[in-house]
């Protein structure tokens, strides 16, 4: 008998991210299962992949359960990428602000982690991989709430990475610097509305905010999600994996 495929859920799924990871783990033969919470871009998404998808507000517990429930079966390579970004100085964030950060950033990933956890650990088999940022590793002005959320996402990772130490289970993190996704966009288009500049101006700006000197693409992100996914690092462990030309040197 085939062994059936392995399966992999993505949240933030119909995302910039999230959307190129789904499409890598496909041509790696994975089922993807992609996670999210609007229902159109998800539907998009299942046109152009063959993936399943699931609607579903991660940081809900109760909604993350039953979306667990419907799942066609165990699932094998989980990525935590569901994220939101805003910035503002310090005395300008919000409490809302700093507590949508922590529940879209790092409670999505926690609850996931959580519920799919204890299915890879029973089967001794599994990839968690966790979407940082290089805002997880080193502070920048006006991103209070982003960095300290993301802060949060690299120590869960390494958490679990030590409670799953020793079992065929890994837990990694991916740390990227601006991407290039419609959540940069928004960024962009922000500090053009702050500053006065236009919008490609503040982008090309933040392209320049790394030594790599350009956005990172998404399907580098999805590169290195689909390496840490994989069997050949299954002996990583723990790590986190910065992408940003040489910048934050870990």
């Amino acid at each position: 008998m085939e062994a059936a495929p392995r399966r992999a859920l993505v949240s933030g799924g119909a995302g910039g991210i999230g959307r190129a990871v789904c499409a890598e783990l496909v041509r790696a033969g994975l089922e993807v299962v992609a996670l999210g919470r609007d229902e159109r871009r998800l539907r998009a998404l299942a046109d152009e992949l063959p993936v399943r998808t699931l609607v579903c507000d991660a940081a809900d517990e109760d909604r993350v359960a039953a979306a667990v429930a419907a799942l066609p079966g165990p699932v094998d390579v989980l990525v935590n990428n569901a994220g939101a970004a805003e910035s503002a100085p310090l005395h300008r964030t919000s409490l809302d602000s700093w507590s949508g950060h922590f529940a879209s950033n790092a409670t999505t990933a926690f609850l996931l982690t959580r519920a799919l956890l204890p299915g890879m650990r029973e089967c001794d088999r599994g990839r968690v991989v966790f979407i940082a940022s290089t805002a997880a590793v080193a502070g920048a002005p006006y991103t209070a709430a982003y960095a300290a959320s993301k802060h949060a996402v690299l120590g869960l990772s390494r958490v679990v990475a030590a409670e799953v130490a020793g079992t065929g289970v890994t837990s990694n993190a991916v740390c990227p610097s601006f991407v290039r996704t419609p959540m940069t966009e928004r960024s962009a288009a922000r500090i053009a509305e702050r500053t006065g500049r236009d919008a490609r101006a503040a982008e090309e700006a933040l392209a320049r905010s790394s030594p790599l000197g350009r956005l990172v693409e998404p399907e580098e992100v999805a590169a290195a999600v689909a390496y840490f996914s994989s069997d050949a690092a299954g002996c990583v462990n723990g790590q986190s994996l910065v992408l940003d030309g040489g910048g934050v040197q870990s």
